[in-house]
């Protein structure tokens, strides 16, 4: 019995020990899973990702001649004793009034191997000559194809005899915060660098209406504009444009154009020279939480529309106060999310949008047209004298707009609403800054024209348990959205 007791204790041990080695070896394999994973994310070496890319992304330098202006102007007044003394210094150091040549440097890459080029339209803005230079001395005259300074790029064009090494832009969507990524060009003149960093945001914006800036801490500094931001595969994501910094040097904080913005936007330069982007005619702005709340929202998601002008929102049924939820079936979260999204429609495409209209979701289709010039955009200003017999609502006396108003203020004849001609100075409506010529065409996501409409609007609010209502106001032709509490 004593033996077979230590039998089984010892077959005991030694099946424990089994499921011990076992554990080890998977745990063994899920570190070399884990490793491998980390050294692809970020090699031990870039060396390799460098020689395959570096041939593509060239430096630029351009050549515009200015003249410099004749005289010492702002130096001194006119006509003072001193002003043939200044007028020899300028002459003696060139200030003459002769052309002079101005140079600039920037980055670029190639796209094709017949000679494409991209790089930021600030670095061969108003230049005479453009000079594309490889990483293996050979240089060769661009001409440009065209440009967008909406997203600061240009497409440029060079001719050679053979195929020119080129790179491709990734999916710039599926780049995430925090993947390595390596910027490279031509840093203040310095030649041919190369620098890594990580993706630090996404989806920055400055100061366009398309913009969708990756953030990056790579090193950029003056020079690098136009050049490529590639990822760990060798694909262009972004391009290179601006750096955040109180010394015009490097600080970890730089901005590449993101390439699903720019690679459409070459597509159309390539084709047609210039960029074709659609448009709706609608004039937009976000959701705010007083407002989400004022119209019963659950969120601020979506864009609200403000003006609806003569175009494709127009011929689709949207109206002022509706709002955008869904664009050609993406979420719109934003205003700057819905306008970029419509710039990267095509011309002439049929989409659905998802819009909410006195609390009720509706699907519209839309086919949009080509957004026209920005001169032809300038909406007709309005201007509103006062009149008498007023009613007093909110905390403001109101009339409404007639065909005698209408003739004498020079305004559409199919303008309606309510002229604000007082405001209390102690009610909210003074504190949200409506004032006395202001003009009320939307309440509660309904056209007013008359105070009856604006007093059933208030009482539809109440009684759907609101304590605000939103509304629309517009001061010379410039919409903006205001709420107000009823009980004011």
């Amino acid at each position: 019995m004593l033996n077979k007791s230590q039998d089984l204790v010892r077959g005991r041990t030694v099946g424990v020990r089994s499921q011990v080695s076992i554990l080890v070896l998977v745990s063994c394999f899920l570190i070399f899973q884990l490793t491998a994973s980390i050294i692809k994310a970020a090699p031990e070496s870039l060396a390799p990702l460098v020689e395959k890319v570096s041939p593509a992304v060239v430096n630029i330098t351009t050549s515009t001649t200015v003249t410099a202006p004749v005289g010492p102007q702002g130096i001194v007044p006119e006509g003072s004793p001193f002003e043939d003394l200044f007028r020899d210094f300028q002459d003696r150091n060139g200030g003459n009034g002769a052309p002079r040549n101005s140079s600039a440097l920037g980055s670029g890459f190639v796209i094709s191997n017949d000679g494409y080029v991209i790089t930021n339209n600030h670095v061969i803005e108003d230049a005479d000559e453009i000079r594309i230079e490889f990483r293996d001395g050979m240089e060769l005259e661009a001409k440009v194809v065209g440009v967008d300074k909406n997203i600061d790029i240009a497409l440029l064009k060079v001719e050679h005899d053979v195929d020119l090494p080129f790179v491709q832009f990734g999916n710039s969507d599926i780049s995430k915060v925090g993947d390595w990524v390596m910027a490279v060009g031509n840093p203040l003149g310095q030649g041919f660098s190369v620098s890594v960093g990580i993706i630090s945001a996404r989806n920055r914006e400055l100061s366009g209406a398309y913009d969708d800036y990756i953030q990056t801490d790579a090193a950029i500094n003056r020079g690098n504009s136009g050049g490529p931001l590639f990822n760990m595969d060798g694909e262009v994501v972004g391009v290179n444009t601006a750096i955040l910094s109180p010394n015009g040097g490097s600080i970890g904080i730089g901005f590449s154009m993101s390439s699903n913005v720019v690679a459409p936007v070459v597509d159309q330069l390539r084709e047609f020279g210039e960029v074709r982007r659609g448009w709706l005619g609608v004039n937009i702005g976000n959701v705010t939480d007083d407002m989400a709340e004022a119209l019963g929202l659950s969120d601020t998601s979506g864009a609200i529309v403000l003006d609806v002008f003569d175009g494709p929102a127009l011929d689709a049924g949207l109206k002022s106060m509706d709002i955008i939820i869904s664009f050609d079936g993406q979420d719109v979260g934003s205003s700057g999310e819905l306008v970029r999204l419509v710039g990267k429609t095509a011309v002439g495409k049929t989409v659905n949008a998802i819009i909410i209209r006195e609390g009720s979701e509706q699907t519209l289709s839309i086919t949009l047209g080509q957004r026209p010039d920005p001169d032809a955009l300038a909406q007709r200003q309005e201007t509103v004298p006062k009149k008498e017999a007023p009613k007093i609502i909110l905390g403001m006396s109101l009339t409404e707009i007639t065909d005698v108003q209408r003739q004498e203020m020079d305004l559409p004849s199919e303008s309606s609403g309510l002229i604000v001609m007082e405001v209390g100075e102690e009610s909210v409506a003074f504190q949200k800054g409506i004032r006395p010529g202001d003009i009320i065409s939307d309440a509660g996501q309904k056209a007013v024209a008359t105070l009856g409409d604006f007093l059933t609007r208030i009482d539809e609010a109440k009684k759907a348990g609101r304590e605000s209502v939103l509304l629309l106001v517009r001061r010379d032709g410039q919409p903006r959205f205001v709420v107000l509490p009823i009980d004011d």
